[in-house]
């Protein structure tokens, strides 16, 4: 964790890190990408999935649709915002420069090996969203099936 690595618990103390620390730049970058449903990672496959659901389902009005991705635009806006003034302020602020770089260790092995088990599925859904979405079929459908008919 960065506290571990820094001592530091506030964003407006830390800075600099992606310097000192690139692989946990690297990987915290990532995610932080994959959150903002970036294409060709999960965020977006499932971002993409509830807004389809949202405007073919025949369950809500009109006006109750745009109500919801009104609400819903407005976090895609507000999800980047926080995220990358997050990013920013951790790894390119001006502030850890003066700081002895013996606290900065950077990810070893296992903490790589960790974030890659996160990592490439991330991806891979991103990239074959087929593969998760088959699983759930059949008990989707059957929910579904539920609610309208139930």
């Amino acid at each position: 964790t960065s506290y571990d690595r820094i001592r530091l618990r506030y964003l407006n103390e830390m800075g600099g890190i992606a310097i000192l620390m690139p692989r946990i730049f690297t990987m915290f970058s990532s995610f932080s990408m994959a959150s903002l449903a970036l294409p060709g990672m999960s965020g977006f496959v499932a971002e993409f999935v509830i807004f389809l659901g949202i405007i073919t389902s025949p369950k809500y009005l009109v006006m109750s649709k745009i109500l919801i991705t009104f609400v819903m635009a407005i976090g895609m806006i507000l999800t980047p915002i926080y995220s990358l003034s997050m990013s920013r302020q951790m790894f390119y602020g001006y502030r850890l420069f003066n700081v002895p770089k013996s606290h900065f260790v950077d990810s070893g092995p296992r903490e790589i090996f960790i974030l890659m088990c996160i990592l490439l599925p991330i991806i891979g859904i991103g990239i074959y969203p087929d593969f998760v979405l088959s699983l759930s079929v059949d008990k989707v459908e059957t929910i579904l099936s539920n609610y309208f008919h139930g």
